[in-house]
Protein backbone atom coordinates (compact mmCIF):
# COMPACT_ATOMS: atom_id res chain seq x y z
CA UNK A 1 0.00 0.00 0.00
CA UNK A 2 1.43 3.40 -0.96
CA UNK A 3 -1.50 5.76 -0.62
CA UNK A 4 -3.92 6.70 2.08
CA UNK A 5 -6.75 5.16 0.12
CA UNK A 6 -7.18 3.06 -3.01
CA UNK A 7 -9.07 5.88 -4.65
CA UNK A 8 -8.67 9.62 -4.34
CA UNK A 9 -8.87 12.93 -6.18
CA UNK A 10 -8.19 12.96 -9.91
CA UNK A 11 -5.10 14.59 -11.37
CA UNK A 12 -7.16 17.64 -12.39
CA UNK A 13 -8.57 17.95 -8.87
CA UNK A 14 -5.10 17.64 -7.36
CA UNK A 15 -3.76 20.35 -9.67
CA UNK A 16 -6.55 22.66 -8.54
CA UNK A 17 -5.90 21.95 -4.85
CA UNK A 18 -2.20 22.62 -5.37
CA UNK A 19 -2.87 25.76 -7.41
CA UNK A 20 -5.18 27.16 -4.71
CA UNK A 21 -2.57 26.57 -2.02
CA UNK A 22 0.73 27.35 -3.75
CA UNK A 23 -0.11 30.23 -6.12
CA UNK A 24 -1.13 32.54 -3.23
CA UNK A 25 1.79 31.24 -1.16
CA UNK A 26 4.38 32.09 -3.80
CA UNK A 27 2.62 35.36 -4.57
CA UNK A 28 3.27 36.41 -0.95
CA UNK A 29 6.74 34.86 -0.57
CA UNK A 30 10.21 35.95 -1.62
CA UNK A 31 12.78 33.62 -3.11
CA UNK A 32 15.14 31.93 -0.64
CA UNK A 33 18.61 31.23 -2.00
CA UNK A 34 19.67 27.54 -2.30
CA UNK A 35 22.68 28.19 -0.06
CA UNK A 36 20.38 28.67 2.94
CA UNK A 37 19.07 25.11 2.95
CA UNK A 38 20.57 22.06 4.63
CA UNK A 39 20.78 20.39 1.19
CA UNK A 40 23.40 22.88 -0.01
CA UNK A 41 26.58 21.09 1.19
CA UNK A 42 25.48 17.98 -0.72
CA UNK A 43 24.26 19.92 -3.76
CA UNK A 44 27.46 21.95 -4.01
CA UNK A 45 29.48 18.72 -4.00
CA UNK A 46 27.40 17.38 -6.92
CA UNK A 47 27.45 20.48 -9.17
CA UNK A 48 29.97 20.46 -12.01
CA UNK A 49 30.93 23.21 -14.51
CA UNK A 50 28.84 22.98 -17.66
CA UNK A 51 26.57 20.36 -16.13
CA UNK A 52 22.96 20.21 -17.35
CA UNK A 53 20.67 20.40 -14.33
CA UNK A 54 16.91 20.33 -13.74
CA UNK A 55 14.78 21.12 -10.69
CA UNK A 56 11.09 20.24 -10.80
CA UNK A 57 8.59 22.10 -8.62
CA UNK A 58 10.97 24.33 -6.63
CA UNK A 59 8.42 27.05 -5.92
CA UNK A 60 10.51 29.83 -4.40
CA UNK A 61 12.64 27.39 -2.40
CA UNK A 62 15.08 26.09 -5.05
CA UNK A 63 17.79 23.71 -3.89
CA UNK A 64 19.92 23.74 -7.06
CA UNK A 65 21.92 26.84 -8.13
CA UNK A 66 19.89 29.50 -9.90
CA UNK A 67 22.55 29.94 -12.58
CA UNK A 68 22.81 27.05 -15.01
CA UNK A 69 19.74 25.12 -13.78
CA UNK A 70 16.49 24.66 -15.69
CA UNK A 71 13.43 25.03 -13.44
CA UNK A 72 9.92 23.73 -14.11
CA UNK A 73 6.98 24.67 -11.90
CA UNK A 74 3.23 24.74 -12.44
CA UNK A 75 2.85 27.89 -10.32
CA UNK A 76 2.83 31.05 -12.43
CA UNK A 77 3.91 33.35 -9.55
CA UNK A 78 6.87 31.06 -8.80
CA UNK A 79 7.97 30.91 -12.45
CA UNK A 80 7.69 34.68 -12.76
CA UNK A 81 9.75 35.37 -9.62
CA UNK A 82 12.41 32.80 -10.52
CA UNK A 83 12.73 34.42 -13.93
CA UNK A 84 13.03 37.86 -12.34
CA UNK A 85 16.09 36.57 -10.48
CA UNK A 86 17.71 35.45 -13.72
CA UNK A 87 16.83 31.77 -13.52
CA UNK A 88 15.70 29.81 -16.57
CA UNK A 89 12.20 28.87 -15.41
CA UNK A 90 9.25 27.58 -17.43
CA UNK A 91 5.70 26.62 -16.57
CA UNK A 92 5.07 22.89 -16.73
CA UNK A 93 4.23 19.70 -14.88
CA UNK A 94 6.31 16.72 -13.86
CA UNK A 95 4.09 14.43 -15.93
CA UNK A 96 5.07 16.21 -19.18
CA UNK A 97 8.53 17.73 -18.86
CA UNK A 98 9.40 20.01 -21.81
CA UNK A 99 12.89 18.63 -22.43
CA UNK A 100 14.51 16.03 -24.70
CA UNK A 101 15.48 12.56 -23.54
CA UNK A 102 18.68 12.05 -21.53
CA UNK A 103 19.37 15.76 -21.12
CA UNK A 104 20.31 16.21 -17.46
CA UNK A 105 23.15 14.97 -15.27
CA UNK A 106 21.54 16.22 -12.03
CA UNK A 107 17.79 16.25 -11.36
CA UNK A 108 15.96 17.40 -8.23
CA UNK A 109 12.28 16.73 -7.45
CA UNK A 110 11.78 17.37 -3.73
CA UNK A 111 8.28 17.02 -2.28
CA UNK A 112 6.71 16.55 -5.71
CA UNK A 113 5.61 13.03 -6.65
CA UNK A 114 3.27 12.74 -3.66
CA UNK A 115 1.26 15.60 -5.22
CA UNK A 116 0.35 13.83 -8.48
CA UNK A 117 -2.17 11.10 -9.20
CA UNK A 118 -0.08 9.21 -11.78
CA UNK A 119 3.20 8.75 -9.97
CA UNK A 120 4.46 6.20 -12.51
CA UNK A 121 4.19 8.74 -15.29
CA UNK A 122 6.03 11.29 -13.14
CA UNK A 123 8.87 8.85 -12.46
CA UNK A 124 8.92 7.86 -16.13
CA UNK A 125 9.45 11.51 -17.03
CA UNK A 126 12.25 11.94 -14.50
CA UNK A 127 13.94 8.81 -15.87
CA UNK A 128 13.41 9.96 -19.48
CA UNK A 129 15.13 13.35 -19.11
CA UNK A 130 17.93 12.00 -16.88
CA UNK A 131 21.10 10.85 -18.61
CA UNK A 132 22.52 7.43 -17.82
CA UNK A 133 24.40 7.74 -14.54
CA UNK A 134 22.59 10.97 -13.62
CA UNK A 135 21.93 11.84 -9.99
CA UNK A 136 18.33 12.20 -8.81
CA UNK A 137 17.52 14.00 -5.55
CA UNK A 138 14.01 13.19 -4.40
CA UNK A 139 12.03 13.42 -1.16
CA UNK A 140 8.63 12.09 -0.13
CA UNK A 141 6.50 11.80 3.03
CA UNK A 142 6.32 8.32 4.55
CA UNK A 143 3.80 6.05 6.26
CA UNK A 144 0.17 6.22 5.06
CA UNK A 145 -1.06 5.71 8.62
CA UNK A 146 0.41 9.10 9.55
CA UNK A 147 -1.86 10.96 7.13
CA UNK A 148 -3.17 14.24 8.56
CA UNK A 149 -5.46 17.02 7.43
CA UNK A 150 -2.30 18.95 6.58
CA UNK A 151 -1.48 16.39 3.86
CA UNK A 152 -4.90 16.99 2.37
CA UNK A 153 -4.60 20.77 2.63
CA UNK A 154 -1.27 21.00 0.79
CA UNK A 155 -2.40 18.70 -2.03
CA UNK A 156 -0.78 15.37 -1.20
CA UNK A 157 -2.18 12.35 -3.01
CA UNK A 158 -0.34 9.81 -0.86
CA UNK A 159 2.28 8.97 1.71
CA UNK A 160 4.68 6.14 0.90
CA UNK A 161 5.48 2.80 2.44
CA UNK A 162 9.32 2.71 2.39
CA UNK A 163 9.62 -0.79 0.90
CA UNK A 164 7.19 0.01 -1.89
CA UNK A 165 8.97 3.30 -2.60
CA UNK A 166 12.33 1.53 -3.01
CA UNK A 167 10.84 -1.06 -5.34
CA UNK A 168 9.09 1.56 -7.43
CA UNK A 169 12.21 3.66 -7.89
CA UNK A 170 14.10 0.52 -8.94
CA UNK A 171 11.45 -0.30 -11.55
CA UNK A 172 11.99 3.14 -13.08
CA UNK A 173 15.75 2.66 -13.22
CA UNK A 174 16.83 4.52 -10.07
CA UNK A 175 19.16 2.91 -7.54
CA UNK A 176 19.21 4.42 -4.04
CA UNK A 177 22.76 5.34 -3.02
CA UNK A 178 22.06 7.43 0.08
CA UNK A 179 19.25 8.72 2.28
CA UNK A 180 18.49 10.98 5.22
CA UNK A 181 15.62 12.07 7.43
CA UNK A 182 14.16 15.23 5.96
CA UNK A 183 11.53 17.92 6.44
CA UNK A 184 9.69 19.00 9.56
CA UNK A 185 7.03 16.73 10.96
CA UNK A 186 3.95 18.53 12.41
CA UNK A 187 4.47 17.61 16.04
CA UNK A 188 1.28 19.00 17.53
CA UNK A 189 -2.01 17.66 16.06
CA UNK A 190 -4.03 20.44 17.69
CA UNK A 191 -1.80 23.09 16.11
CA UNK A 192 -2.18 21.39 12.73
CA UNK A 193 -5.96 21.37 13.18
CA UNK A 194 -5.93 25.06 14.12
CA UNK A 195 -3.76 25.91 11.13
CA UNK A 196 -6.12 23.99 8.86
CA UNK A 197 -9.12 25.88 10.27
CA UNK A 198 -7.45 29.28 9.78
CA UNK A 199 -6.26 28.46 6.27
CA UNK A 200 -9.76 27.39 5.28
CA UNK A 201 -11.44 30.52 6.68
CA UNK A 202 -8.80 33.26 6.61
CA UNK A 203 -6.40 31.97 4.00
CA UNK A 204 -4.65 35.18 3.00
CA UNK A 205 -3.89 36.18 6.58
CA UNK A 206 -2.72 32.65 7.40
CA UNK A 207 -0.42 32.52 4.37
CA UNK A 208 1.19 35.81 5.36
CA UNK A 209 1.92 34.43 8.83
CA UNK A 210 3.27 31.24 7.25
CA UNK A 211 5.55 33.19 4.89
CA UNK A 212 6.75 35.81 7.39
CA UNK A 213 7.00 33.71 10.55
CA UNK A 214 6.84 29.96 10.05
CA UNK A 215 9.03 29.67 6.96
CA UNK A 216 11.89 31.75 8.43
CA UNK A 217 11.56 29.76 11.65
CA UNK A 218 11.75 26.52 9.68
CA UNK A 219 14.97 27.68 8.05
CA UNK A 220 16.49 28.45 11.44
CA UNK A 221 15.46 25.08 12.86
CA UNK A 222 16.90 23.02 10.01
CA UNK A 223 19.09 20.15 11.12
CA UNK A 224 22.19 19.10 9.23
CA UNK A 225 21.34 16.70 6.42
CA UNK A 226 22.87 13.47 7.73
CA UNK A 227 23.20 11.36 4.58
CA UNK A 228 23.76 7.63 5.11
CA UNK A 229 24.59 4.92 2.60
CA UNK A 230 21.58 3.07 1.20
CA UNK A 231 18.17 3.35 2.83
CA UNK A 232 18.01 4.48 6.45
CA UNK A 233 15.74 2.90 9.04
CA UNK A 234 12.47 4.75 8.51
CA UNK A 235 10.32 3.73 11.48
CA UNK A 236 10.62 7.15 13.14
CA UNK A 237 11.10 9.15 9.93
CA UNK A 238 8.19 11.20 8.64
CA UNK A 239 9.85 12.25 5.39
CA UNK A 240 12.86 10.82 3.58
CA UNK A 241 15.43 12.42 1.29
CA UNK A 242 17.00 10.10 -1.27
CA UNK A 243 20.08 10.35 -3.46
CA UNK A 244 19.56 8.04 -6.42
CA UNK A 245 21.55 7.05 -9.49
CA UNK A 246 19.86 6.57 -12.86
CA UNK A 247 20.94 3.16 -14.14
CA UNK A 248 21.66 2.71 -17.86
CA UNK A 249 18.87 1.00 -19.77
CA UNK A 250 19.47 -2.17 -21.77
CA UNK A 251 19.54 -0.10 -24.96
CA UNK A 252 22.04 2.33 -23.47
CA UNK A 253 24.30 -0.50 -22.35
CA UNK A 254 24.09 -2.09 -25.79
CA UNK A 255 24.86 1.21 -27.51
Amino acid sequence: MISRAASGPSDAQLREVNRRFYDPLWFEAELVEPERFNTWPLVSSLVRPGQARLEVGPGLRPRLPLAGTAFVDQSTPAVRKLGARGAHAVAGRISALPFPDRTFALVSALDIIEHVDDEDRALDELARVAAAGATLLISVPLHPERWTRFDQLVGHRRRYEPERLCAQLARHGFAIEGSAAYGMKPAWPRLVALGFWVLERRRRHALRVYVRVLMPLGLRLQKKLALSDGMIATGQVDEVFLLCRRQPSREERAG
